[in-house]
């Protein structure tokens, strides 16, 4: 008959890493990132102690603010509030339309 290999069943599914999913995993890792060059840098230049607390407000600040944009969802869309009514005064579209097709 042949051999028979099971099927992964969650290729549909995002990517999730600890909670974030998607391009937020990699603006996780860029706040981890510039968390530590921007708290290297600070503490090579003027305090250590300093730079260790730029790099864990940095880090912790970063994360935060990811998964708050995760919250919004994977896609940014504008989310108007209120009611939108398009005009519909087709008289004046109509009139514009044959003064069109008579230039």
């Amino acid at each position: 008959m042949g051999k028979q290999f099971p099927i992964y069943k969650g290729l549909q599914k995002p990517l999730m890493y600890k909670g974030f999913q998607g391009k937020f995993i990699g603006w996780g890792i860029a706040s981890l990132v510039m968390g530590l060059v921007l708290g290297g840098l600070i503490g090579s230049l003027t305090n250590m102690v300093f730079g260790g607390f730029l790099t864990i407000g940095t880090i912790a600040g970063g994360l935060y603010v990811t998964s708050l944009q995760q919250k919004k969802g994977l896609h940014s869309k504008t989310r108007n509030l209120g009611v939108f009514l398009p005009p519909t005064d087709l008289k004046q579209i109509h009139h514009a339309k044959a003064e069109k097709d008579t230039v």
